[in-house]
């Protein structure tokens, strides 16, 4: 597996593709040690994504988490495994 994924990089996705008005990620994967999806290094696993942008303008909440998953698959594929999603 590749190297987990950091809040950084989950923040620069998010901006390339969704050009957010207000945005938080915050990697909560300490919290999680021990339950499933989670690894030994304590981060790179579980985040939470607090995120504002005009391209939800009209959409349903699946919607706005469908664009947010959908711009950080890559991550996902790289052991993201828990999105907690605020938009």
């Amino acid at each position: 597996m590749s190297a987990a994924p950091s809040a950084e990089a989950l923040t620069q996705r998010l901006r390339e593709r969704l050009s957010p008005t207000s945005l938080e990620v915050i990697d909560e994967s300490f919290k999680h040690a021990g339950h499933a999806g989670a690894n030994e290094t304590g981060y790179g696993t579980h985040f939470r994504v607090r995120i504002e942008t005009q391209m939800f303008t009209g959409l349903g909440r699946v919607a706005r988490h469908r664009l947010v998953y959908d711009a950080l698959q890559d991550f996902i594929d790289q052991g993201l495994h828990a999105l907690a999603i605020e938009a």
